[in-house]
């Protein structure tokens, strides 16, 4: 993968990959910012603002002159909000890469959140919301957040509570955008069937004249926890949905890249570990995955199934005897190896389209401010030892880091209490 970096004067950011032959092209605008930033009185702001720049520019006033105009294209656009920053993209036709850009560029710069708009879009949100809150399996993960941090940013939903989004006015948005989409805090990512020259052209064309200015921070998170704790939502569901986790380590850490390789040891493919127990031998669940997280303060290892409602507490043990498994025995030689090439060849089929590259790329510089290529990666990820992983294991997997969220019908807290410990 070859990819360039530049640094505009105003601050601004710039990465290209020119994909040779690549049919597609798509530009990606990272800012930083996301829930993390808010106060709790406008908690939900980042995404609502994501929302309302796709409702009107001074260059096309209306909602529909944005969508009609990247419709005709044939593009594939849309924008998301995370804790930590937001993103506005467009895919289309190498060919069509000038109009394409001009309008993310015009929808990232120039948008006018039109009062109107606003006010219906608040429905828009709040649907949203009820959305989600009817979708176990996602809800959960918010349920598993405020479990770990609480009443701080980390804690709270992205898209904010109702009232908040009830009462947020336009003055919000502008203020809100005015003190985070800054040149220093922007990254704009091109990817795929376009020379550097050309795309680099284009970007000084439309952003070189910002002026930089000061960027709005965040409060660090706090982590405080003592014992292994839960956090239960009732609800009659036909399964129960569950995270079972620990806090792990922040993106600078060097230990991820063990870290990534016993997430796979547990659940990479159908021949993991967590797979074979769960889904082979017990019959018990039809998804099981662990993942890590790492944020630029914080991280969390988690461990996510849905699983028969009278069979929790069993598929609990089963999850935590091989968390302890991974503290006491060294992953053998054959499942290690076997582990690398499943992540390695993963990681190249997730890396073939423009927008692929694009997140990869972008979303490395916009926390970090600095990127690996999948070849240095790969190079971690065959440095990892059977040792690493051990230790890992027994730095994560302790008792005032262990957590477990569940949205089902009512668990016996007591039994659960029990065996919850590591």
């Amino acid at each position: 993968m070859k990819f360039k970096k530049k640094i505009l004067k105003n601050g601004l950011r710039v990465i290209t990959a020119p994909m040779n032959g690549a049919p597609t092209v798509t530009a990606l605008i990272l800012v930083e910012t996301g829930s993390k930033y808010e106060t709790k009185k406008i908690n939900g702001l980042s995404h609502f603002l994501e929302h309302m720049c796709f409702k009107g520019t001074t260059m096309r006033p209306m909602a529909r002159d944005i969508s009609t105009e990247l419709d005709a294209l044939g593009t594939h656009y849309n924008a998301f909000t995370s804790q930590e920053y937001t993103g506005y993209y467009v895919k289309g036709d190498a060919k069509h890469f000038k109009k394409l850009f001009d309008v993310v560029s015009d929808i990232y710069l120039n948008s006018t959140f039109p009062e109107t708009e606003m006010e219906k879009e608040k429905g828009v949100i709040i649907e949203e919301i009820n959305m989600y809150e009817d979708m176990p399996q996602a809800h959960v993960q918010d349920i598993f957040a405020e479990l770990l941090y609480g009443d701080q940013p980390a804690g709270w939903n992205i898209a904010g509570p109702r009232e908040n989004i009830r009462a947020m006015k336009r003055v919000d948005f502008m203020k809100y955008k005015n003190e985070h989409y800054v040149p220093k805090a922007t990254t704009v990512v091109i990817a795929g069937g376009i020379k550097e020259t050309e795309a680099m052209s284009f970007v000084k064309k439309i952003f070189g004249g910002l002026k930089n200015k000061s960027k709005a921070g965040k409060i660090k998170t706090k982590e405080v926890q003592k014992t292994a704790q839960f956090k239960q939502k009732e609800k009659k569901t036909d399964q129960t949905h569950m995270v079972l986790g620990f806090r792990s380590f922040d993106i600078w850490s060097k230990k991820n890249p063990a870290v990534g390789v016993m997430v796979s040891v547990l659940s990479g493919g159908m021949s993991s570990r967590l797979f074979q127990k769960l889904r082979e031998d017990m019959g018990v669940c039809y998804y099981v995955r662990a993942s890590n997280s790492p944020t630029t303060d914080v991280g969390s290892f988690e461990i996510s199934a849905g699983v028969t409602n009278n069979r929790v507490l069993e598929v609990t043990e089963e999850i935590l005897k091989e968390c302890k498994r991974l503290k006491t025995e060294l992953v053998s030689k054959q499942e290690l190896e076997k582990v690398k090439e499943y992540i390695i060849g993963n990681s190249k089929m997730s890396l073939e389209a423009s927008d692929d590259i694009a997140n990869f790329l972008g979303g490395q510089e916009i926390l970090k401010h600095e990127i690996k290529s999948p070849e240095e990666k790969f190079k971690q990820v065959r440095a990892v030892t059977a040792t690493d992983i051990k230790r890992v294991a027994n730095e994560i997997f302790q008792n005032n880091k262990l957590n477990m969220a569940f949205i089902g019908p009512k668990v016996d807290p007591k039994k659960l209490k029990n065996i919850l410990k590591i």
